[in-house]
């Protein structure tokens, strides 16, 4: 994903597009991987909220190859819209990766004499 918005940002929107077009596949795998353990988690909601953002990445990337498809000149801005929302969602799921590791921050402060 990153690789296609730096290629819009150049200018090359037909290699941008192969590259959501290859992102998709993978995308689709990390979001199946997510639903399993949302399967296996039951009550975790972090899981349940990380295999919705995986699904709606997906979305986002599918919509963005569509728009780009039909374009004649140049590329959609809704299809622009569609990746940056797509790489803003894949951020907010980084952060959320990294909630369950917050508790264990206090191991790096020395403790109080």
């Amino acid at each position: 994903m990153l690789v296609a918005a730096s290629a819009d940002a150049e200018g090359a929107h037909s290699f941008a597009r192969v590259a959501l077009l290859a992102a998709v596949p993978f995308a689709a795998v990390v979001a199946l991987a997510a639903f399993g353990e949302c399967l296996d988690g039951r009550r975790d909601g972090l899981a349940t909220l990380q295999a919705i953002l995986s699904g709606l990445i997906v979305s986002l990337l599918v919509l963005s190859c569509a728009l780009r498809s039909n374009a004649v000149q140049g590329v959609p801005h809704d299809a622009v819209t569609a990746l940056l929302a797509a790489l803003v969602v894949f951020a907010v799921k980084g952060l959320l990766a990294g909630v369950p590791y917050l508790g264990r921050l206090s191991e790096f402060w020395p403790a109080k004499p």
